[in-house]
């Protein structure tokens, strides 16, 4: 039996598939993601949210700018319980769609690394995804320089936000596929280096 005027299935979403609320008290969290500019790329981006119990406050959609990558930025405002937090930028990923930071917190370090080599022949888009596939980092920034032609080699300068405490993790995972792709990185050196 309900109380009068008490919560029933219906009304508190639980009978319509929503996700229940863990009952604490949500906080406000801001991402920027970087998206395809196709129709429909938006509202891709924002069911996870929906999907996982973020509440959306605002949606700063930035048309007229371009990314590094040739993609829109969008900065969305969202609030939930802190828990819930995690499970919505991980399910952003899963769906493939760019996060360039979530909360000041995710992202508290930069690191900037320099790539030489063949760039363009061993294809820098999938470079730069596998960097990105990296949950600890994200690529901010790049500029690329290829003053001989696509043909000849290239440099490119990656500057990674990276999760605090983890920059030298995420330099590693760049060394890893520059090795793999016959790439030279220049790294940035570290304190107490001589």
């Amino acid at each position: 039996m309900t109380e009068i005027g008490g919560p029933t299935p219906a009304s508190s979403g639980v009978a319509r598939g929503e996700p229940e609320t863990d009952g604490g008290e949500s906080q406000t969290h801001t991402i920027r993601l970087e998206l395809i500019d196709e129709p429909g790329q938006l509202l891709g981006a924002l069911r996870p949210i929906a999907e996982n119990g973020g509440n959306l406050l605002s949606i700063f959609h930035e048309r007229g700018n371009i990314t590094p990558r040739g993609r829109i930025p969008v900065e969305v405002d969202l609030e939930c319980p802190p828990e819930r937090f995690e499970a919505i930028v991980d399910a952003l990923r899963d769906r493939g769609v760019n996060v360039i930071q979530a909360d000041a917190e995710r992202y508290g370090e930069e690191v900037t690394v320099l790539l030489t080599g063949h760039l363009i022949d061993s294809d820098l888009s999938d470079t730069l995804r596998r960097i990105e596939e990296c949950s600890d980092a994200s690529v901010i920034d790049l500029s690329l320089s290829a003053p001989q032609g696509t043909d000849d080699t290239s440099s490119a300068r990656v500057r990674l936000a990276a999760r605090e405490g983890r920059a030298q993790r995420a330099v590693g995972i760049v060394r890893d596929i520059a090795a793999e792709k016959g790439l030279h990185v220049v790294e940035p050196l570290s304190e107490g280096s001589p």
